[in-house]
């Protein structure tokens, strides 16, 4: 099998939201991701866009197709995106500051002897895509 092309994950997703743009610019603000790319169609449409946060990587775009739908057109998020981060505690205050709808209240779970120790917690963007951001406290191994 040949390597991933330079800078791009093994995985990415991509979502859509019925305004890309705004939604480009409201990941970066809240979220902490950086614009790497942006692929802008004639009528305002986002056709492609990378953004990276890390080591993660999204392709954010407008439905331009009728298989992809953002989660207000599928009655829903159809998926959850889990991101590692440094500092969740600020990475949290970040993202209320901007306006992302918690769900899942920012808290340290420990999974006990032989796995874990993580802070995490999950939240909607403004379309409804669904975040849940973590910060590793302890291994047991």
């Amino acid at each position: 099998m040949l390597p991933p092309p330079p800078r791009w994950p093994r995985a990415s997703s991509s979502l859509f939201y019925d305004d890309a743009p705004a939604a480009i610019d409201w990941l970066c603000a809240a979220f902490g991701f950086e614009l790497r790319l942006r692929v802008d169609g004639a009528d305002g449409s986002v056709e492609h866009s990378e953004l990276e946060y890390g080591g993660a990587l999204i392709m954010v775009g407008s439905p331009l197709r009728p298989q992809y739908r953002s989660p207000r057109a599928a009655g829903g998020s159809t998926q959850s995106i889990f991101i590692y981060v440094d500092d969740v505690d600020a990475h949290h205050a970040r993202a209320l500051a901007q306006g992302a709808q918690i769900f899942r209240p920012l808290s340290t779970t420990d999974y006990g002897e032989g796995y874990w120790a993580d802070r995490t917690y999950g939240c909607l963007d403004p379309e409804g895509h669904a975040w849940y951001f973590a910060q590793r406290l302890a291994t047991h191994a």
